[in-house]
């Protein structure tokens, strides 16, 4: 069998670590007609790894979502994107179809895992010459670890959208019969835990254990960390109907089995979780594991203050999302009357986490005054990329990047998939809904740890606080709450809302309402008065967006798929 070369070249030059940048395809071996064999091209020591590097290209970042730097968060609660013409306002205006699909990743995650699969095979046959001291079947079984890995995490990536999916461990060929329908999506779930065990069967133990050469790929606690998520979503209402205890304890064990080893914990700076140009912020000890990273100015340039080098202030913070952000000084929600909340000075003695999540009226950025107020160089209205809401996103940017005149300053920065602190908050929901007031002790402690944090330091979540309003025995149902809150607060912008809430059945109670905004005029006396509005008034969810429509082509493709209810 010959395979066309262009497709050879294709299929390997996404190379993603420093000790592979040898111009392996200027070889002259290949023959002169540019074919060259299946045996061929897996005896080749270089493309047979390059191979591998290939399949992690499938895992990109999420700063620029449809091409037009929208982000997930916009489909949310979270925020709004200023550019009112982006397809990311399909999820949220009733026009979100088998025709109209937005963030489909169908074709790319088959397409990673067909590649997965193959490596799997051919890898033990392969030429690769063994790395690290390694012998050539130690060197294998930990690259099909990692392949084991991205077979997973892609067939995760298929079940979180669309509930179920057809699972491939297997190459299939083209003559063969695709018309298959999904899987269930209990069987999807144990396909990915069994892939993850496989991984972590083979994998060194976490980044650290690699050299420096090869930090940033898969390891055992990145499949733990998946392993967690599944089971965590499997646990949940969406899947889990009938709340089977049985179903969250396996879900609080799997978090739990990375939290005992104690090597993951959290990185002192909230800020520079996502600013890998800070001194020794690459690869800290939080990132579980991470995309490719991102090198460029323009997120930056895309989600800044108007005002700033002509920024584009994509996306826009919502009100709903910065009245999440508790008192600092009484660790309170500001509903609660007894918070301390002042609402003619709204940002004072917040959460410190607002303040390194949202840019507000008066925050500094660029050693210079971010102005939303109503006239200000930033505020509503000002231009047409203007917010639309009153903040713009302050999480990911780098102050240091420079997009405007001769001499740009690009920035790097991953897309952080698995950290720690979401180990922490899947601990301490899973176990709260298997054990309830039981464990109360052990679920405070993992919130607590977060709340904690360097330069957080948030009040300790009080048992007698439970509720958010008023001193009460805590409760189950209390301690949810506050849990929720917490995802909300620290997991801000990370597409983790966009799912929490669906798989909590929670949609229509959050997504099928307005989201509002702040509307700052400045009085004469230079203090400021602050109404919140509308920005969206029309938002709707209904039962089919708990899932994402499988889209027509596909179907017509193959119609044994099956539409997913309500579309």
């Amino acid at each position: 069998m010959k395979t066309n070369i262009f497709f050879l070249i294709a299929a390997c030059a996404g190379v993603l670590i420093s000790s592979c940048n040898k111009d392996f395809l200027q070889d002259g071996s290949i023959p002169a007609d540019g074919d060259v064999t299946e045996q061929q091209f897996w005896g080749h020591p270089d493309w047979s790894r390059n191979f591998l590097n290939n399949i992690y290209a499938t895992v990109d970042h999420r700063y620029n979502l449809l091409d037009n730097w929208s982000m997930l968060a916009d489909a949310t609660d979270e925020a709004v994107c200023s550019n009112l013409n982006s397809s990311i306002n399909n999820f949220t205006n009733g026009t979100w179809s088998p025709v109209r699909t937005v963030d489909d990743v169908w074709t790319d995650m088959y397409n990673g895992i067909r590649k997965a699969n193959l490596f799997l095979v051919k890898a033990p046959a392969s030429n690769i010459i063994p790395l690290d001291g390694l012998t050539f079947e130690q060197d294998v079984a930990r690259l099909r670890g990692e392949a084991f890995f991205l077979r997973a995490y892609f067939h995760f990536e298929l079940v979180k959208r669309y509930g179920s999916a057809v699972i491939a461990t297997r190459v299939f060929n083209q003559d063969e019969n695709l018309n298959l329908p999904r899987n269930t999506f209990e069987e999807c779930v144990e396909q990915i835990v069994t892939d993850c065990d496989s991984a972590i069967a083979r994998l060194p133990q976490w980044t650290k254990s690699w050299v420096d050469a090869r930090k940033g790929r898969a390891t055992q606690t990145a499949a733990m960390a998946l392993k967690s998520r599944i089971l965590l979503y499997a646990a949940s209402p969406q899947y889990n109907p009938s709340n089977d205890p049985a179903k969250w304890q396996r879900a609080a064990n799997a978090a739990k089995a990375i939290i005992d080893l104690n090597l993951h914990k959290l990185y002192t700076s909230y800020t520079n979780i996502f600013q890998w140009n800070v001194s020794g912020a690459a690869y800290n000890d939080e990132v579980i594991f991470a995309s490719q990273t991102y090198n460029g100015f323009d997120l930056d340039r895309n989600n800044a203050p108007v005002s700033y080098d002509a920024a584009l202030g994509r996306t826009n913070p919502t009100q709903d999302m910065v009245d999440a952000f508790e008192m600092k000084t009484t660790g309170r929600l500001i509903t609660d009357q007894k918070s301390g909340y002042n609402e003619n000075n709204p940002y004072s003695g917040r959460d410190p986490r607002l303040d390194m999540s949202v840019m507000y009226n008066g925050q500094t950025f660029k050693s210079k005054p971010v102005e939303t107020f109503v006239g200000g160089k930033d505020g509503l209205d000002v231009n047409v990329n203007a917010t639309k809401t009153g903040y713009y996103l302050r999480k990911f940017i780098s102050e240091p990047a420079v997009w405007y005149g001769a001499t740009t300053t690009s920035r790097r920065r991953p897309w952080v998939i698995f950290r720690y602190a979401e180990i922490l908050l899947n601990y301490a929901e899973a176990l709260n809904e298997a054990q309830g007031t039981a464990a109360l002790a052990e679920v405070l402690k993992s919130v607590n740890l977060i709340r904690q944090r360097s330069g957080v330091a948030m009040p300790a979540l009080q048992t007698t606080n439970a509720s958010g309003n008023g001193y009460m025995e805590p409760t189950k149902e209390a301690i949810r709450a506050r849990i929720h809150n917490e995802r909300r607060v620290e997991l801000c912008f990370e597409e983790h809302r966009f799912y929490d809430v669906r798989r909590w059945k929670e949609g229509e109670l959050y997504f099928n309402k307005p989201v509002t905004g702040i509307r700052i005029t400045r009085n004469s006396d230079n203090t400021y008065k602050y109404d919140r509005f509308t920005v969206q008034q029309t938002r709707l969810f209904s039962e089919k967006n708990y899932l994402f429509p499988i889209s027509q082509s596909e179907l017509n493709r193959a119609s044994a798929l099956g539409q997913n209810p309500g579309y």
